[in-house]
């Protein structure tokens, strides 16, 4: 049996997700806190305010369940992902995605 490596594939996948999950993190909290604002009714009021609530309630719901389905892609990707391959996948593998 040939002797088996670390996936560069699975690294990959995993260095991903350590990376992105706490960029679309902060990119909730950056789009959260502007609502929350907005919404304590201090910012701007009338029916003008409540047309822009909307959109900016849609916006935000967007940028969220985005964020959430990329993780979760992600980690899909990653649990059909071996974590170990023979020395000739790794090596097919490092050609075919250009990694080092």
């Amino acid at each position: 049996m040939p002797a088996m490596v670390s996936n560069p594939l699975h690294e990959a996948l995993q260095h991903a997700i350590r990376t992105v999950g706490p960029m679309i993190e902060q990119i909730n909290a950056d789009v959260e806190r502007p609502c929350r604002m907005f919404r304590s009714g201090k910012v701007w009021t009338g029916s003008t305010a409540k047309q822009f609530d909307a959109q900016l309630n849609l916006f935000s719901t967007r940028a969220r369940t985005s964020g959430q389905a990329i993780m979760d892609e992600l980690r899909q990707l990653l649990g059909r992902t071996p974590s170990e391959v023979t020395e000739e996948e790794a090596d097919s593998i490092r050609r075919k995605y250009g990694i080092a």
